[in-house]
């Protein structure tokens, strides 16, 4: 199951919940480390092979943590502006596709401090992303098809 976008494996099911071991690479890599007990979460279970693709290819392999810079309201949604690290900039463009904590969006603006998405309502009320704030630290997974092209490309 994904939480806010990490994939991790169900280590004992509960009635009202589960639990899941984090190693140590994962809460190095992700924003797991810093949630507090309690905290509301984004959940997604894995697709089914052959399952309707409502998205662009999501893993649940975080590659890196950014803040959310600022919130704009506009219209019946938002507009969030988050940090792009340097290392992830060669694989975020305008109208691609990225994932802010497990959630799958599209770049609706880049510039040199970060990318900005835009939130319609349904999003703003089904994920957490309607809570953050700025300052807030969330997780990135860059389009998987952005870093294959790379690696072929660089061979």
């Amino acid at each position: 199951v994904a939480v806010n976008g990490c994939c991790v494996t169900v280590a004992a099911p509960a009635a009202a919940g589960f639990a899941a071991d984090l190693v140590a690479e994962t809460l190095r890599r992700t924003a797991l480390g810093g949630l507090a007990a309690g905290a509301r979460v984004n959940l997604e279970r894995p697709m089914a092979l052959g399952g309707r693709l409502g998205g662009h290819l999501v893993q649940g392999h975080i590659d890196g943590v950014a803040r959310i810079i600022d919130r704009t309201p506009g219209g019946l949604g938002e507009e969030v502006r988050v940090e792009l690290p340097p290392d992830l900039e060669r694989y975020v463009v305008e109208k691609g596709s990225i994932a802010v904590e497990g959630t799958s969006l599209t770049v609706a603006g880049l510039d040199e401090t970060g990318f900005a998405v835009a939130l319609i309502p349904h999003t703003l009320a089904e994920t957490t992303l309607g809570e953050l704030t700025p300052g807030d630290t969330v997780n990135l997974e860059a389009d998987v098809l952005a870093k294959y092209v790379e690696r072929l490309v660089a061979r």
